[in-house]
């Protein structure tokens, strides 16, 4: 028989750890010698090992406790659960380190490698490093939150640009930033832009996100910020469209 202080030492645990899974439960109370001092035998370290085991793989305590009255077929399925739970959190810790090791990289989100290649082809078509840059973030964003919408998305405007009188509206677009917002061209840009997306979809709304979505919102005012002409831009397409 060993005192709590030896069992302690040999588990690899406090003695404050031990009294309180005496107080949960989980360790049932050992008799106690002639002066009033809890002694431990082979059992006790046995339990107490297998509590430690299961409580530093992350099993709650009040788990751990129903598992001491389990029959020993339950035991092992409850152990089979744990495993498989202990191989999610390795996944999704390792891919947690994917996307740190890609930040430290300078890298915010893994983009799918077409976006590599749109983003070079905005560059050879004379699009500027700001709308490039605001493109690269805004598609982090989209394809972070919604992965499979962003797809769909993505296509629409490749193809959108891939059009050469579609995408001068677009270089328009980026060359209005520096506009004031009361310059006139901003004016006829809008209305032309209004006139080619009713060309391009008819009545058919073009492609977005859930209605319930805010990020819509929330990437139209990151543009919106950017420049007052964009802003006034926005505004009057949303205008145009909607009548």
């Amino acid at each position: 028989m060993i005192t709590i202080g030896q069992l302690a030492r040999y588990v690899g645990v406090s003695t404050k750890t031990i009294r309180v899974y005496h107080d949960k439960g989980l360790l049932p109370e050992p008799d106690r010698d002639a002066s009033g001092y809890r002694r431990y035998g082979a059992n006790d370290a046995i339990a107490l090992i297998k509590i430690r085991t299961l409580a530093e793989a992350g099993v709650p305590l009040a788990r751990i406790r129903d598992l001491r009255s389990a029959t020993d077929r339950e035991f092992q399925h409850a152990l089979g659960e744990i495993d498989d739970e202990l191989t999610a959190r390795i996944h999704s810790l390792r891919a947690t380190q994917g996307r740190l090791r890609q930040l430290a990289a300078g890298r915010l989100a893994q983009l799918p490698a077409g976006i590599g290649s749109h983003l070079e082809d905005l560059v050879r078509w004379g699009f500027s490093p700001r709308w490039v840059d605001l493109q690269r973030d805004l598609w982090i964003l989209v394809f972070a939150t919604h992965p499979n919408q962003a797809i769909t998305l993505f296509q629409d405007q490749t193809e959108t640009l891939a059009n050469p009188a579609l995408r001068e509206l677009f270089l328009a677009y980026d060359d209005a930033y520096d506009l004031t917002a009361d310059d006139p061209r901003i004016d006829d840009l809008a209305h032309r832009i209004t006139e080619a997306t009713r060309e391009r979809y008819g009545r058919n709304a073009p492609p977005a996100l859930d209605a319930a979505s805010e990020i819509p919102a929330l990437i139209q005012s990151t543009v919106n910020t950017a420049s007052p002409a964009w802003q006034r831009l926005d505004t009057l397409i949303r205008a145009q469209l909607d009548t």
